[in-house]
């Protein structure tokens, strides 16, 4: 069981970095669900249709809708699998990748003019430094 205090910092932490998340994902232009697609495509590399369904947690009907939205827009491609040809992969295309990194590059611009405006250099120095706990946090 957690102390106390872990408990109330562990529940401010969570609602905390919730909110920023949400902020920052208004920075987008295309919709959240088309974003996190690619992104998991850009971190896991070429995916089947049901892989992908279970990484974002979401039916296979549903994220076969969105592959092919995504392919529609020509963001994402499919190719055969390389040891079963019963299926397809599918992976970020070169125009996928392009618009896949100006959406960071906006969302990380947004925050970077937050902090700038809303933080003292004292704060700005205090959260760099807290970054590294965050990533501890992360990869327990």
């Amino acid at each position: 069981m957690p102390l106390p205090e872990s408990a109330a910092v562990a529940a401010e932490l969570r609602a905390a970095t919730g909110q920023l998340t949400r902020r920052v994902k208004r920075e987008d232009r295309m919709p959240v669900g088309q974003v996190t697609v690619l992104g998991a495509l850009d971190r896991s590399g070429a995916m089947t249709t049901s892989e992908l369904a279970a990484d974002q947690r979401v039916r296979p009907q549903s994220m076969a809708r969105a592959v092919g939205l995504l392919m529609d827009q020509g963001l994402i491609t499919r190719r055969a699998h390389p040891t079963d040809g019963r299926k397809s992969l599918v992976e970020l295309s070169v125009a996928g990748r392009a618009l896949l990194e100006e959406e960071r590059g906006r969302r990380t611009d947004w925050l970077a003019h937050a902090i700038e405006s809303e933080l003292s250099p004292e704060e700005r120095e205090l959260l760099a430094r807290a970054i590294g706990l965050v990533e501890r946090l992360a990869a327990h």
